[in-house]
């Protein structure tokens, strides 16, 4: 092989998981595999540094200790991070350290807000599989206080049908009172008992026994939480489950369901009364989304809920809770193009178009424009049709959605027409710099953009807009007023928005290039 490629994975047992699969598929064509996690020796990890720095390894899979200082790759071609939530900040910037331009592909169910937040700003690719396996059905899933008889019931059921049971209880020094009280509940059951904190062989020891059907309940810690693949194991119950993060929440009761069978995920928790707001969001969201390939759906509402954090440093969480994801990425885009026009204009010198300089365009006018309730009778409906309003770019995209609405509520009012036409006038508005239109009491006025230091007023395109007003103006009765903010464009016999529409759309059509989207 001409490059080297390491996958990177967060936890040890995933990694020797890997490490045993990779080496049975890929034993046929002569590719040497090695791991690396604290299963092994100083001895053997030194010698795994060396063969690394030889090339004699192809495919290295490691933990976290794949960041070690000592360890060089001769040609390393490819990264994969696997499970990439559980990496911070600080690891990642360290793996892109290792080599320049080494292409790099992260797997996860649950993208952290601050990676989801890169892809959807078309910062980062991003691929999603919905596709599940065949045969595979939803997990059943639960949010119950602490309940000796459900967790009995519970187990016996799973047990009875020949399978076995995952209780996850994340404190280690109360392990042992937890198998206490397991067995006193199931006397009968076999149980086993597995943390971070047991010495290596044991833990492994431990874990192989259950994969092999000697443990009926496997009492362990959040260790299982990926890298663990039993079929058998169909029922999974974890205690105190309001103090999981929402993305190992989903990770946990991803070690059930991995066959034809129902599987069932039991949350317990203190009294949805007692929890906070944030905790009883975790949670019914893990309720709500239960199908399978729900992970992406469960990643936005953690976005959602936690912020998408410092795009640039190390917090992962942000303020984007407070103000919601529409707005937060309004505010950012208009931060991005504001840095374009000033500190950076240097650099987009040749990015320059008419359009960019405005973002939204505010109308203001006398006529009623709006979705009326005797039309749409629920609040919710009516503001999900302003949204996606909001978001229409053509007159395609318009005519689509006035199909929907005379299909699903039958033949358009007069103030839907309206606003149809307000939405025409706007995106006219937007193709020729105006950030504001007024047209009241049969007058038109339209303000050019605020920031008075915009390189928009540099532009050509201001230029031959000031051209064709001395030219034109007299015949198009329009004229330039320049207030203490605004330099407006004022005309006093328009009486309605066709009208307005005809005014703009023969200045747009002679001033914009036959290469520009114009929506006349």
């Amino acid at each position: 092989m001409a490059n080297k490629w390491r996958s990177l994975v967060p936890t040890t047992i995933l990694a020797l998981q890997h490490y045993k699969t990779f080496n049975e598929r890929l034993s046929d064509f002569g590719v040497t595999v090695d791991y690396l996690n604290r299963f092994k020796s100083s001895a053997e990890k030194n010698e795994v540094f060396k063969s690394a720095g030889a090339g004699k390894i192809d495919i290295l899979i490691s933990t976290h200790g794949i960041l070690n200082k000592q360890l060089k790759f001769k040609d390393l071609g490819l990264l994969v991070i696997d499970e990439e939530q559980k990496f911070g900040v600080a690891s990642k910037e360290k793996l892109r350290n290792l080599k320049v331009n080494v292409d790099t592909l992260t797997l996860t169910a649950t993208p952290i807000p601050r990676t989801l937040q890169f892809s959807l700003m078309a910062a980062r690719d991003l691929s999603i599989i919905r596709t599940p396996p065949p045969n595979r059905q939803a997990i059943h899933t639960e949010t119950r206080v602490f309940n000796d008889d459900l967790i009995k019931d519970a187990i016996y059921y799973e047990v009875n049908r020949g399978g076995q049971v995952f209780f996850v209880h994340n404190r280690v020094k109360n392990l042992p009172e937890m198998m206490v009280l397991l067995k006193r509940l199931c006397p009968d059951i076999d149980i086993g008992m597995a943390h971070g904190q047991m010495d290596s062989k044991v833990l492994e020891k431990t874990l192989v026994r259950f994969i092999d059907g000697q443990f009926d309940v496997l009492l362990c810690t959040n260790i299982i939480e990926t890298g663990l693949d039993i079929s058998n194991t169909n029922t999974i119950i974890i205690n105190n489950a309001h103090q999981f993060g929402m993305s190992d929440l989903h990770q946990l009761r991803g070690r059930v369901g991995r066959s034809n069978r129902k599987a069932f995920c039991y949350l317990f928790s203190p009294p949805v009364s007692t929890l906070t707001t944030e905790a009883r969001k975790r949670l019914r969201t893990l309720e709500e989304f239960s199908d399978l390939g729900s992970g992406f759906n469960i990643a936005m509402r953690d976005l959602d809920i936690r912020g998408s954090g410092n795009l640039l440093g190390g917090e992962q969480s942000g303020f984007i809770n407070e103000i919601g994801f529409d707005t937060y990425t309004k505010i950012l885009e208009e931060a991005i193009q504001e840095l374009k026009e000033t500190d950076f204009k240097e650099l987009f010198i040749d990015d320059k178009e008419h359009h960019s300089y405005v973002r939204d365009v505010q109308i203001e006018t006398d006529f009623e424009m709006l979705i009326p309730d005797e039309y749409v009778n629920s609040i919710q409906e009516r503001l999900n049709l302003y949204t996606e309003l909001d978001s229409l770019k053509s007159e395609e995209e318009l005519g689509l959605f006035s199909d929907r609405l005379v299909d699903r509520f039958g033949a358009l009012p007069g103030q839907v027409e309206t606003l149809f036409d307000a939405l025409r006038l706007r995106w006219l508005c937007k193709d020729l710099s105006f950030e504001r239109c007024i047209l009241k009491n049969g007058k038109l006025q339209c303000f050019f953009v605020l920031n008075a230091q915009s390189s928009f007023y540099e532009s050509s395109f201001f230029k031959d807009f000031l051209g064709f007003i001395a030219s034109n103006g007299s015949d198009l009765n329009i004229s330039l007023k320049q207030s203490r903010q605004y330099l407006i464009l004022i005309n006093d016999a328009v009486d309605n928005l066709e009208d307005a529409r005809a005014l703009l759309g023969k200045i747009s059509s002679r001033l914009l290039s036959k290469d520009s989207t114009v929506n006349v």
